[in-house]
């Protein structure tokens, strides 16, 4: 595995040194999602029809699985113009804007019903205030449902407390959040979540089942408890300097296949999320549910200890007001969409 990474990683530096066909503007995109995922298979069609679109003089080059990094590794090397897109999860987005993480606050939003209403009705602010940045929102994408795998079992929050929880390297308002909880945060990238499983470093992850089972962590970590801790959301972006370069004639028909591809990904793994569990079942994966009276305390952990760390310090206040106003405003339209 180690040699690899270090392989692909130089053909990553190589192709940068190379030039491109003069007929062509080269797109160089990064990804975690490892090959055979649906992310992936999504991100290939997009480019063929890009491709496709303006008659090759498009194309991609995609690095998967994190060969050119995790999410953080990515905005870094698009901010420098080493890599031109990504298709990154909320923490990539919440790299360029912090106002990213509204979408993914724990235990606020329980329903994909209305993820996509409160969604659909923040894209415009957020592509807004991520365009400022310098990144265009080429499609939304989902990636599940966030839940806890560990070593032991996790009926309640007090059980994850002796363990060693992952979270991701580099954001210090997670860490002290779940340290003033009472639990042991190890950060790592996300792409040393295996090794961090096998080397005994961690023994619990947040993660949507697809992709524990993409990765295969879910093998050094059989027990998932069943709550929805969060969506997991993310995005395709390219930088605005990529986006500006290509032809402006074409670029509303590039946009609209990429949303299409989106939408199409969406439905997919939707669905591929049960499927994964399944899946995982069958080779050796315990599922815990959870009574009502344990989801409750999960989310007494969320409002008593996250939401003060992240609330007006990690993301704005006015932001998380707008998406909680929004899933209030689903709910009575849509009494029980609340249920977990």
């Amino acid at each position: 595995m180690i040699w690899r990474t270090r392989i692909a990683a130089a053909l990553f530096v190589l192709a940068g040194a190379a030039a491109p066909p003069v007929s062509a503007q080269v797109i160089k995109l990064g990804t975690i999602a490892p090959d055979g995922s649906p992310w992936l298979d999504a991100i290939r069609g997009m480019a063929e029809e890009w491709k496709a679109a303006t008659g090759g003089t498009i194309e991609f080059r995609i690095y998967p699985g994190g060969v050119v990094g995790d999410d953080p590794d990515m905005v870094r090397k698009m901010r420098i113009g080493q890599l031109q897109a990504a298709a990154l999860s909320n923490t990539g987005l919440y790299d360029i804007a912090h106002e990213m993480q509204a979408l993914q606050m724990p235990m606020m939003i329980t329903s994909y019903e209305e993820l996509d209403y409160v969604r659909d009705r923040m894209a415009p602010k957020l592509e807004a205030i991520l365009e400022a940045r310098g990144f265009k929102v080429l499609n939304w994408g989902d990636a599940g449902w966030i839940h806890f795998f560990s070593q032991q079992p996790l009926l309640r929050p007090a059980d994850l407390k002796p363990m060693k929880l992952w979270v991701w390297a580099g954001y210090p308002a997670y860490v002290e959040a779940w340290k003033d909880a009472g639990y042991h945060p190890v950060e790592l990238a996300s792409t040393d979540i295996l090794t961090g499983l096998q080397a005994g470093l961690i023994n619990a992850f947040p993660a949507p089942p697809l992709l524990a089972l993409a990765n295969q962590w879910f093998g050094a970590a059989k027990q998932m408890c069943d709550v929805k801790w969060a969506p997991a959301i993310g995005a395709t972006v390219i930088t605005t300097k990529a986006w500006q370069a290509i032809d402006p004639s074409v670029r509303e028909k590039l946009l609209a296949a990429s949303r299409a591809a989106g939408l199409r990904l969406r439905a997919e793994v939707r669905k591929l999320d049960d499927e994964a569990i399944g899946a995982m079942v069958k080779r050796g994966l315990v599922v815990n549910h959870i009574p009502p009276e344990g989801v409750a305390e999960f989310e007494r952990v969320a409002i008593d200890y996250a939401y003060p760390k992240l609330i007006g310090h990690v993301v704005p206040a006015g932001i998380v007001a707008e998406v909680q106003k929004l899933r209030d405003e689903f709910r009575a339209r849509a009494p029980g969409s609340a249920s977990p």
